[in-house]
């Protein structure tokens, strides 16, 4: 899969600039997202490993897309579908989504707990969170059973685990030591 993040970097920066150069963030990543989406059908993967023309492979999905793209996405997916890789759609809208959180400040931070937190606790939680990160928070709460006290968060590469079974975990490893 990196492969396909290699090959989305370029065509994904191209979209953030022109997106951030008209102001037209929003909208360049919902256009992205239905693109994507489109793109990671099982039946439009066949068709685009297929033996198909590049112009056919556009016209096929700037059909299906319509008025969901405007013309500088119709662009992208023209160029795109020249080079053969449309099927990097997926991995460009991802980085696109990477790339404007970062240009917003917005950190998603993903929180595993045990019971469902109401909406104090996420306030509380978003409040400490955007202290420390010096962003916007967006929380995405789950839960999991098996997380008997205590959450886990996860901000990009930082993992925060309060868990019992982690503190649990870490003082057998110091006792150890």
């Amino acid at each position: 899969m990196s492969d396909m993040t290699n090959i989305a970097r370029p065509y994904a920066k191209a979209a953030f600039e022109y997106a951030v150069e008209q102001n037209t963030l929003a909208a360049w990543q919902q256009m992205l997202a239905f693109a994507a989406e489109v793109a990671s059908d099982a039946n439009m993967v066949a068709f685009l490993r297929s033996n198909t023309t590049a112009t056919a492979q556009a016209e096929l999905m700037k059909e299906i897309c319509g008025e969901y793209l405007d013309s500088a996405a119709h662009n992208l997916i023209h160029v795109m579908a020249e080079n053969q890789r449309l099927l990097a759609l997926p991995a460009v809208f991802a980085r696109f989504t990477e790339l404007k959180s970062e240009y917003e400040r917005e950190a998603v931070v993903e929180v595993t707990s045990g019971t469902e937190l109401n909406a104090a606790q996420q306030e509380k939680l978003v409040a400490a969170l955007s202290k420390r990160l010096d962003r916007k928070v967006k929380l995405l709460c789950s839960v999991d059973a098996s997380v008997v006290s205590g959450m886990i968060i996860k901000a990009g590469d930082m993992v925060i685990d309060g868990t019992v079974r982690g503190k649990l975990d870490r003082l057998v490893t110091a006792l150890q030591s």
